[in-house]
């Protein structure tokens, strides 16, 4: 448990300058990008020169761009995110709005990738190069070929449109005026789709990589020791094959975390799931960089937390990893 603290405490301060690293540089990027929020309003509502400067001002936009980035970087040490120019709201009180149903949407794809995918692996792995294995094996690989925008409006089509099984967007029915658990299943309902186009991808991955570790573990010694001394074979792929195959899925679990937040910006926007995907959308689109700044320093956050987590289950699992750092 010691160990584990102190990796984690070192893992923290490692945490400060890659999040200084990712303010920066999207800040430099964003303002090396043309136009602003002003050019943005006034292509929407039109104005005058008059108008263009008084807005620049109000906005902040007149200074330079180091005094900008010193003034944003001084009020996010005071955990003060700014206020966004579209919405005039403060950007927490949007992202944290928004916040929830990105959670829940890569939370449940998350836990259906990973769960089932290794269970799918274990499966195909428990035998390699059985009918099944190769079955799975040439499934996995056609489903992570597919496109998740393409699945998400595929499964749109047949499950929304033409069976009219499920919602065909949003994350709950509007002005339902449910409460308690009939919300949740509500709730429920509307994430089945894009969770199912979200999650499948990544199941395919994991079962891939479950498969091949298992298929790897199988040719060790000890394996082999553990077969001639007749023990059931469900007993050797449990708790030694996929036990040692499982390690690696782990550290992929904390490595997906970042394409898993970018790839539900794409399906919030098929499926208008009112999440950080389709606010960075609109930011974009507003051309509202500290809102934007701000929705890319929470997504960092959660990807730094997520692997966190990972490395903490890891050390765990595995007493022998990060053993010599964590002792430093």
């Amino acid at each position: 448990m010691i160990r584990a603290l102190r990796l984690l405490r070192r893992r923290l301060i490692g945490s400060v300058f890659v999040l200084l690293i990712v303010v920066v540089g999207s800040f430099a990027l964003l303002e090396a990008a043309p136009g602003d929020a002003v050019d943005a309003y006034i292509v929407s509502t039109g104005g005058d020169a008059g108008l263009v400067e008084a807005l620049r001002q109000r906005w902040g936009l007149d200074q330079s761009e180091p005094t900008r980035l010193a003034n944003y970087l001084w009020a996010l040490a005071h955990l003060d995110l700014g206020r966004s120019v579209a919405f005039s709201r403060p950007i927490r009180d949007v992202i944290l709005e928004r916040l929830p149903a990105t959670l829940l949407l890569m939370g449940s794809a998350t836990a259906l990738s990973f769960g089932l995918g290794s269970l799918l692996g274990v499966v195909a792995g428990a035998r390699p190069g059985s009918p099944r294995d190769r079955i799975l094996s040439i499934g996995s690989l056609a489903l992570y070929a597919v496109p998740g925008f393409w699945l998400g409006l595929v499964l749109s089509v047949v499950f929304a449109v033409q069976l009219r099984w499920l919602p065909i967007a949003g994350i709950e029915t509007i002005a339902s005026g449910k409460t308690g658990l009939a919300r949740a299943a509500d709730i429920a309902r509307h994430l089945v789709l894009p969770v199912a186009a979200l999650g499948f991808i990544y199941l395919a991955l994991y079962l891939r990589m479950m498969r091949a570790g298992m298929a790897e573990v199988w040719r060790q010694d000890f394996v082999r020791a553990l077969v001639a001394r007749g023990i059931p074979r469900r007993r050797i792929v449990i708790r030694h094959v996929a036990r040692n195959a499982l390690l690696p899925l782990v550290t992929m679990l904390g490595l997906q975390s970042a394409q898993m937040l970018g790839g539900s910006v794409v399906i919030e926007s098929v499926f208008s799931v009112p999440g950080l995907g389709r606010l960075a959308q609109e930011a974009v689109a507003d051309r509202d960089t500290p809102l934007l700044l701000g929705i890319i320093l929470v997504s960092a956050v959660l990807v730094i937390l997520v692997n966190l987590a990972v490395d903490i289950a890891y050390a765990f699992l595995d007493p022998r990893v990060g053993d010599g750092e964590a002792r430093a």
